[in-house]
């Protein structure tokens, strides 16, 4: 029991450590909390899928040596096409940017955001998880192996690194909702679609050397 704290508090800086860096979770999150729309929605879709990845790894996927190479294959395959097609459409919003995605003016001449359903919301969180290797790899696969130096209490380092994961999103989503308005400007959003774009082509090439 005296090694439950110390065990927490690893798992939770690990997860930390490997969530913070700007991914394309996390550029989604971002994207959806400065259009101020369903922001928690997608905090929990995310948050929620990295404690089930995590879960997968410490339980069970960490002890079978990981996945197999067939089924890597796959994944890194289908998410390198998955970020070169966001990579893409970001690009476009590069080229043709906007202070918010709108719809048409109304009116009084106003525009306001384009709305996005809970469906669409729900439906892009989880492509950016489950469709992004490195997800898989960040929490199934590197957690989960790390979770295995700690026996016993390999739980409650998942227990850790599950919180580190739903701390990060909820405070990723909140700061940029904050943010939201004061940050609306076309040089902030074409500066972010800018670097999405570079992200998401850099990732996707990477992975795909990783294949060759």
């Amino acid at each position: 029991m005296m090694l439950t704290a110390p065990t927490f508090t690893a798992g939770l800086v690990l997860s930390l450590s490997l969530i913070m860096a700007i991914g394309p979770q996390n550029a989604h999150v971002i994207r959806m909390g400065l259009m101020r729309q369903h922001v928690w929605l997608t905090i929990a879709v995310c948050a929620i899928s990295d404690v089930v990845l995590i879960a997968l790894g410490v339980l069970g996927l960490a002890q079978l040596g990981g996945l197999s190479d067939k089924l890597m294959g796959a994944m890194v395959g289908g998410g390198s096409l998955f970020l070169a097609v966001y990579g893409w459409q970001a690009f476009q919003r590069f080229l043709h940017p906007v202070a918010v995605p709108s719809a048409p003016a109304n009116e009084s001449g106003e525009t306001t955001p384009r709305p996005i359903t809970p469906r669409q919301a729900v439906l892009s969180a989880l492509a950016f998880t489950w469709l992004n290797p490195h997800a898989w790899i960040d929490t199934a696969v590197l957690i989960g192996t790390a979770s295995l130096a700690y026996g016993a209490e390999r739980s409650v380092f998942g227990m850790g690194a599950a919180t580190g994961s739903l701390v990060w999103f909820t405070a990723l989503g909140v700061a940029t909702f904050w943010l939201g308005r004061r940050l609306n400007s076309v040089l902030v959003w074409r500066a972010l679609d800018g670097l999405v774009a570079l992200m998401m082509w850099g990732t996707a090439l990477f992975l795909i050397k990783g294949l060759l």
